[in-house]
């Protein structure tokens, strides 16, 4: 961005500010008081849909969210936002702004979920945050290998290091091994996410910060990941409501790949109803969804806090998910593979009288993009390392012209140099292959890493439930050839190993 735009758009968001140096524009942590460098707030939940959220087009009408519905009118929504394929390299790519097979050192090993990583070949930003002036804070569910970096990346952290602690990995909700500030770990027996909304609103407070600093809190609800527990406040919400079965939920898929044509987790009763493990889809998308109402609760209450404590103004509010989850579309029970249902999060930021409120922003956008909009807010050089973009355009106007398409490639387990050579049948995890899905506008385009695989294109316009491969329509070959293009661009920029090694793709007629 040239630097002139650069400015005006800094000044939008920090009247005063001064400015420094003629070829980059940003201004330095101690030329600038505290108030005008603003609080982050960035609410990360865990395979929460966008379809979650009543004020997402696509939401089941009885679903009820209305503080993350206020939120959303007081600030700006992204309507398509893909920020990872699972919850571990969606929170790698969170700290390091880079997507997965850009991140070095990071790996699964021993027990899962048990993971590592270097912190001298990943480094985190946060570190950057601490070293230019911001108080910093982790508060909720850690899955980036057994060092949180506590007093490193962090000055406050009460944390579920769930990569340590392996045998905890299914306590979502309750009975939590808790590590406060890189010390005593205690096993805390009250509902997680209203625990994490305590431990939040007491931060935002004050309690255990220096309040004479900005501070940046990355607030990780472990909700709505299974075994979707909701509160018991909770139990009876959602009874007797209407909740539609996906077209597509069984097999076959006429036109998609093959590994995607058979997939399916989901099978037929007697009733002819869906069911796994015999519990039925609809007992269970019911309280997934109940499982939403305390997230929403504790949003509210994040809120008010910041009200009350009249941090509202010059905090920066960032809700989203490590990605989405689907509930029958396409066969699927889970995340990971490369469509909307499954991918697809939510994306709402807000700051009064920053970002334009009850807005959407109808382009699309990665989770690569998070952290240099960050750094830009705060008023801080982007690290060049960094694989996104700052968003500061499209958070001053929804409109705004941008010409950076969305990558997501799944590498599964891999990261860094691991992914360089890919499996040689293709495959990852959960039966689902590596792949690399390319937005540009309108249309997706997913490329598989089986060799021979069909590709897919879809028109998220005319088909926004992806039920109509158009690979094979002649009339759409430009578009076909552009996005293949453009995917293959994109992952050389970002220096994918694997880009030159990519296995052939089925032949079109």
């Amino acid at each position: 961005m040239n630097s002139p735009l650069r400015t005006l758009l800094l000044l939008a968001f920090f009247p005063g500010l001064i400015c420094a140096g003629h070829d980059s524009v940003a201004f330095a942590a101690d030329t600038v008081a505290s108030k005008e460098r603003p609080n982050i707030l960035y609410i990360y939940t865990d395979d929460h849909s966008y379809r979650a959220i009543s004020c997402y087009p696509g939401s089941h009408p009885w679903v009820q969210t209305p503080n993350i519905d206020q939120l959303a009118k007081e600030g700006m929504r992204f309507d398509a936002a893909y920020i990872g394929t699972w919850c571990m390299p969606s929170r790698a790519t969170q700290l390091t702004g880079r997507h997965q097979f850009g991140i070095e050192s990071m790996r699964m090993e021993g027990p899962y979920p048990r993971s590592e990583y270097d912190p001298e070949q990943c480094p985190f930003w946060p570190k950057t945050f601490r070293e230019q002036g911001y108080f910093t804070g982790q508060i909720g569910k850690w899955h980036t290998g057994t060092d949180t970096g506590f007093g490193r990346d962090w000055d406050y952290q009460l944390v579920w290091n769930r990569p340590k602690f392996t045998g905890s990995s299914g306590h979502y909700y309750y009975d939590q091994p808790v590590t406060f500030h890189g010390g005593e770990t205690k096993t805390i027996k009250e509902y997680s996410t209203d625990k994490y909304t305590d431990w939040a609103t007491d931060f935002i407070k004050g309690d255990g910060r220096d309040t004479s600093k900005p501070w940046y809190l990355w607030l990780c609800y472990g909700a709505v990941h299974g075994p979707y527990t909701p509160a018991d406040r909770h139990l009876a919400d959602y009874e007797a409501v209407d909740i539609g079965i996906p077209s597509d939920i069984f097999p076959p898929r006429p036109g998609k790949p093959e590994w995607a044509s058979e997939f399916g987790v989901w099978e037929k009763g007697k009733d002819g109803l869906p069911y796994t493990k015999n519990k039925s889809y609809y007992d269970q998308v019911r309280q997934y969804h109940q499982a939403v109402r305390a997230i929403d609760e504790g949003v509210g209450r994040l809120l008010r806090a910041l009200e009350e404590s009249g941090q509202r103004e010059n905090t920066l509010i960032v809700f989203t998910a490590d990605q989405g989850y689907a509930w029958g579309q396409h066969g699927f029970r889970h995340k990971l593979a490369g469509y909307d249902a499954n991918l697809r999060a939510p994306l709402i930021m807000s700051m009064p009288g920053r970002i334009p409120a009850g807005t959407v922003c109808q382009t699309p956008v990665g989770g690569v993009d998070i952290p240099p909009t960050f750094f830009r807010i705060a008023g801080l050089e982007i690290p060049d390392s960094m694989h996104g973009y700052d968003l500061s355009p499209l958070m001053e106007n929804p409109q705004a012209e941008w010409d950076h398409p969305v990558l997501i490639a799944n590498t599964w387990r891999e990261y860094g140099s691991n992914t360089d050579t890919p499996p040689a049948d293709g495959m990852g995890g959960q039966n689902i292959p590596w792949y690399v899905m390319f937005r540009d506008g309108k249309y997706k385009y997913i490329r598989s890493m089986i060799p021979g695989e069909l590709e897919e294109l879809y028109d998220l316009e005319a088909d926004p439930e992806e039920l109509t491969n158009l690979v094979k329509e002649k009339h759409l070959r430009p578009q076909l050839e552009a996005l293949r293009a453009g995917a293959i661009a994109e992952l050389k920029r970002t220096q994918a190993g694997f880009v030159d090694k990519l296995p052939p793709v089925r032949e079109l007629e």
